[in-house]
């Protein structure tokens, strides 16, 4: 548990906005690639099956980095702090990669530059986790991530709408020839690099992080952990004394996640062959689809925006693994409606639910989780709870494109279907979660 929680104050709501306000630009990289991506493979000739290997890149790439940058980050001091460096590395890398991705002339180049976005997203992502837990008590952690979720929610609205605003409002082409990457999602994709870089600056010159109590310590304790072999001994064990909420949360993070990432994968071909009857990537018919795919991403992002500062009166009202159950059981229920609806206008119902367990998805495993772990080793942990995000999602880029080939015809709803009983199983875990943490406001 945390030792030092007692010396830690209370943050007003501008401060602990101010240090959130880097999730906006994470969020648009985020959104941009979730959106996007699928569109791109397909439009430079991946077929159906192989969407999610091509796809497999954003999770093994979580999985390799963020345990580092958190081990990392733990024993970094200096000008910019703890965290801050690390936020800005992976900002300047992420937009020059997000510049690069839509300009592939080949597919192997587009799968390229999604592990390196990917990689550069996550070294920014993993410390902000960490920077709630280091700066806030534990009574303000849930409002801390919560507001974290609002940013990543109004992010990922404005990044999936871009494509759509421009070609609807601004006359911009969303369609090009074959083979070709639509002008629209081109200059989507350079608004995103602007806005990411943008956004991290502002908080890493607006926020002040607190400096290790004992510096000749914390500096001898770094030497004696230098070195790769040490510092991958430390994660390791970090790994092997996991805390018991930890490993309970990692069984609902992993079909929370595997969900997920099916909905990021399979969505825009599902929307674009049965509401759209086509698979012609070439076609106004596909390009109206995906572009209404990037309004469907912003409408459950926009909700989860919204709920994200009701989350914190749910969990005092239900408690934190109540409302998160809640929020699981009405998400699952949205994938599985999928398959019921027939009109693009009415697949904004399914979204606001999903918005709701995506709100919940990024706030509440993290606010039962910071109590239990130790301050010293926050950033470590944080990496390693990661794994069991981007583990479900190698699990599903692995067998989800076999599964949909062999048993569904290559039917692309499918998919969606399976993520939905996905989280209807991660909420019944969620009912064995540990959180002896006080519901907070």
């Amino acid at each position: 548990m945390e030792k030092d929680n007692h010396m830690k104050q209370k943050l007003s709501f501008w401060q602990i906005w101010n240090m959130s306000f880097g999730f906006l630009g994470i969020q648009f990289g985020f959104a941009l690639q979730n959106a996007n991506t699928s569109r791109i493979f397909q439009t430079l000739g991946a077929d159906m099956e192989k969407l999610p290997i091509l796809w497999i890149a954003a999770p093994v790439t979580g999985l390799i980095v963020q345990p580092i940058v958190g081990h990392l980050s733990d024993r970094t001091w200096g000008k910019l702090g703890r965290r801050r460096p690390f936020f800005l590395t992976g900002a300047i890398l992420a937009s020059i990669a997000l510049v690069i991705m839509p300009n592939s002339p080949f597919l192997w180049i587009a799968a390229g530059m999604l592990w390196i976005m990917d990689a550069s997203i996550n070294i920014s992502m993993e410390p902000f986790r960490a920077l709630v837990a280091d700066l806030l008590p534990s009574e303000q952690r849930t409002s801390g991530f919560a507001i974290q979720s609002f940013f990543i929610g109004v992010g990922a609205v404005v990044a999936s709408l871009l494509p759509f605003i421009l070609t609807n409002w601004l006359g911009i082409s969303n369609t090009a020839g074959e083979g070709e990457i639509p002008y629209s999602v081109k200059l989507s994709y350079y608004l995103g690099a602007i806005a990411f870089l943008g956004a991290v600056l502002w908080t890493v010159f607006r926020t002040k992080e607190i400096p290790p109590q004992n510096l000749e310590e914390f500096y001898t304790k770094k030497r004696e952990s230098a070195g790769l072999l040490k510092g991958t001994a430390e994660i390791l064990d970090a790994f092997i004394r996991m805390p018991k909420t930890m490993i309970q949360l990692a069984f609902v993070q992993f079909f929370s996640w595997f969900a997920l990432f099916c909905m990021w994968i399979y969505t825009t071909p599902a929307v674009t062959k049965h509401i759209y009857h086509t698979t012609d990537t070439s076609s106004a018919a596909y390009n109206e689809g995906a572009d209404w795919v990037g309004v469907l991403f912003a409408v459950y992002n926009g909700i989860a925006a919204i709920l994200s500062f009701l989350l914190p009166v749910l969990a005092a009202r239900f408690s934190r693994k109540g409302a998160h159950i809640i929020s699981l059981v009405l998400t699952g229920v949205a994938f599985i409606s999928f398959m019921f609806i027939n009109s693009p206008e009415l697949l904004v119902l399914p979204m606001i639910f999903i918005g709701l367990g995506w709100a919940s998805i990024l706030s509440m495993p993290y606010a039962m989780l910071a109590g239990s772990l130790p301050q010293e080793k926050m950033g470590v942990y944080m990496g390693i709870f990661n794994f069991f995000i981007v583990i479900p999602q190698i699990v599903a880029a692995t067998i989800i494109g076999f599964i949909v080939h062999q048993f569904f015809n290559d039917d692309p709803i499918y998919a969606l279907v399976i993520g939905g009983f996905s989280l209807l199983v991660a909420a019944f875990l969620t009912t064995f979660v540990s959180d002896e943490a006080p519901s907070e406001m």
